[in-house]
């Protein structure tokens, strides 16, 4: 099928056929409506694969059709502009000529989520991480040229692991030797793993190479992971995991040697914001004003307003998820009022009131719980009461259990406060049981003033480092360890004490009693002094 333009100058009036739907169009918004078409049309086959494999060979985001389809508009619209003044055809009502609204391309699915539908599909789209996949960067070169490594992507949730998935995607899509299949730990299981290395292998035969996405990767357990090694190790699949689980615990080590871990932060807020603009203006969902007093009429009366400040709102309450910012967007504009009598808008107040900050990162098994808690130690150990507070604060406000913290506080007495301030540790345990009658949430100002309490308190770490001595010691010790003293023994019996248990024994004070408390050839030795232990 010719995919060029008929250009017939006996019509009536001077249309031009689209080679995608096969519809006439006029000179003046033919070009126009063939990008859009083209794009509609692309969009259409990619939510179509993302439904199933990625394996298909498939002609790429732009395909080498689409682009002689642009050159064709451009000839055409060039030719129809030489065209003799006696070729041209009578003047027609603009409705006629147009016959399409342009504005039909610019909606998207609604029957699609938002994130989903505005999911990058090329390299050049991924925001953010420049320091991982910006131009120059290792993963970027290795990505243009078409090869791809192994790796496991670990990150927060809505970092990119998923679009940068999608991104491989298509890199696999335009070579006719990649296979892309994508699966997910949730609902698959090492059934499912083997029949996908059984297609890479007879794939194999015909030159063709299968690159395996595994999301959540860190739902297999380590004996289910185990499927992957010999496989990755042989070159029968490239693995590509995402998981949001310190790898380091979460998968095995001989899988975790053959992989190069990309830590993906948080997006920031500007990069939140970038995306949501973009969002905003390559769908035409809304246009963007500083105030909504400031409209301008060119606007229209049907279009949607939403201030600029609601954005960055938006991009700030999201904690750095793309996926929240782009949910809580389209829900923003599912529920849009009108600011006159014609002209829905969102205002910064409207969204503030309809959407709520209920989510933060803190997961209470993995590597947040104990950053937190970390950090809440190690703020009392310097003394910064500020940072205490915020800390406890922010580990009670992700759901941490209170009597954790308790727990850990009771700790922190001993470790780092210790002899400084002895009243410290019967304070942090009077805490703990205070949690433990009245709960959550009115034990939140225990915590909170313990916290306070600790970090203002005298330090001494003399008995922590002493003890530690001691624990060295004992691990250095070659051999049985040293007996104890007979006279330190106990003698219930009378056995015992015939053998000369407590032989000796005095109440007195160790500088007149004339008796050693430590094991012999100890005799020596001060813990609290001596940094090299014995």
């Amino acid at each position: 099928m010719s995919l060029s333009y008929s250009v017939d100058t006996n019509l009536k009036d001077d249309l031009f056929q689209c080679p995608v739907c096969e519809r006439q169009f006029s000179q003046s918004i033919i070009e126009t409506h063939v990008n859009k078409c083209i794009f509609l049309n692309t969009q259409t086959e990619n939510k179509l694969k993302r439904a199933g494999s990625y394996g298909d060979d498939n002609e790429t985001v732009e395909s080498a059709a689409h682009k002689r389809i642009k050159a064709d508009v451009a000839s055409v619209s060039t030719t129809s502009k030489e065209l003799p003044v006696s070729e041209k055809t009578p003047n027609k009502s603009k409705v006629d000529r147009e016959m399409i609204p342009i504005t039909e391309s610019l909606t998207y699915d609604k029957n699609i989520p938002l994130a989903e539908f505005m999911r990058p599909s090329l390299l050049e789209d991924l925001v953010g991480h420049t320091d991982i996949f910006g131009p120059g960067c290792m993963i970027h070169s290795m990505l243009v040229k078409k090869k791809i490594p192994n790796m496991i992507l670990w990150g927060p949730p809505g970092c990119g692991k998923t679009s940068l998935a999608n991104v491989i995607a298509n890199l696999c899509k335009e070579l006719k030797t990649l296979r892309f299949v994508k699966l997910s730990a949730t609902m698959c299981g090492v059934n499912e793993v083997k029949e996908v290395v059984k297609a890479a292998k007879n794939e194999c035969q015909f030159k063709r190479h299968t690159v395996l996405f595994m999301d959540e990767i860190h739902r297999f357990n380590k004996l289910q992971q185990d499927t992957f090694l010999p496989h990755v190790e042989s070159g029968i699949i490239t693995l590509v995991g995402a998981t949001t689980e310190n790898p380091s615990f979460s998968l095995n080590n001989a899988l975790l040697s053959r992989c190069r871990v990309i830590v993906l932060d948080k997006l920031s807020v500007e990069n939140v914001v970038q995306i949501l603009e973009k969002t905003i203006v390559k769908n035409n969902l809304a246009v963007i004003v500083d105030k909504l007093k400031e409209r301008k009429t060119q606007f229209g009366e049907t279009k949607c307003l939403i201030e600029r400040s609601s954005l960055k709102w938006l991009a700030e309450m999201c904690d750095g998820d793309a996926r929240i910012a782009l949910g809580a967007l389209e829900l923003t504009l599912n529920s849009q009022k009108p600011y006159d009598k014609s002209v829905p808008c969102v205002t910064l107040d409207e969204i503030k009131d309809g959407i709520k900050r209920t989510h933060i990162l803190y997961d209470k098994k993995g590597d947040e719980h104990y950053n937190i808690i970390s950090a809440i130690q190690k703020s009392i150990r310097a003394s910064d009461d500020n940072a205490a507070l915020y800390w406890t604060t922010r580990a009670l406000h992700g759901g941490e259990d209170p009597l954790y913290i308790a727990r850990r506080l009771i700790r922190t007495a001993c470790e780092d406060i210790g002899l400084g301030d002895p009243n410290a540790l019967v304070e942090a345990v009077s805490c703990l049981h205070g949690c433990q009658h009245i709960g959550m949430p009115e034990c939140d100002v225990l915590l909170a003033q313990c916290a306070v309490r600790l970090a203002r308190a005298p330090k001494s770490t003399e008995v922590y480092h002493a003890m530690k001595r001691v624990q060295q010691t004992l691990r250095d010790t070659k051999g049985s360890l040293p007996p104890i003293p007979m006279h330190l023994r106990n003698a219930p019996t009378k056995l015992m004490k015939e053998l000369g248990y407590a032989k000796g024994y005095n109440k007195n004070h160790k500088n007149i009693s004339g008796l050693t408390y430590v094991p012999e050839g100890m005799e020596g030795v001060n813990f609290f002094t001596d940094s090299n232990g014995c």
